[in-house]
């Protein structure tokens, strides 16, 4: 399920999180293989602890993002690396336009430059007050 939920790019996108997780993955089998520390079980306790819940926060953390990610590329316009910012650029694949999460992407966009953007003018501070009067 993974393979077909997350691409090459989504995964790639994802390494700074797999990472980190690779390593505590590492040292939960270094730590239960090896005991460098004492045996008690509190101390045991509260070492795993340490290091198994940031794990599963993590992998938690980077399956709802590997999820956003791949819904995200669904949705919106694809652009070449850097050009998505560009005035004129012109998208290398549109997204879907009959899909239901249209009117919420509307809403997070930025207004283009057919629409005119209302701004009320900053009143005058009363602290403004002319130098030459003494």
């Amino acid at each position: 399920m993974v393979a077909k939920l997350f691409d090459r790019e989504t995964l790639l996108d994802l390494t700074v999180n797999i990472i980190p997780l690779v390593i505590i993955a590492f040292f939960v089998v270094a730590y239960v293989f090896m005991s460098p520390f004492e045996t008690n079980p509190l101390t045991t306790a509260v070492q795993f602890g340490l290091l198994v819940v940031p794990f599963v926060l993590l992998a938690v953390l980077t399956y709802i993002s590997g999820r956003a990610i791949a819904g995200s590329e669904q949705h919106v316009d694809q652009y070449l690396p850097g050009q998505a910012s560009m005035a004129d650029a012109e998208p290398i694949e549109k997204a879907p336009q009959n899909t239901s999460e249209d009117d919420t992407d509307a809403e997070l966009e930025s207004p283009s430059s057919d629409q005119a953007v209302e701004t009320e003018p900053e009143p005058e501070s009363e602290l403004h007050t002319d130098r030459n009067t003494s």
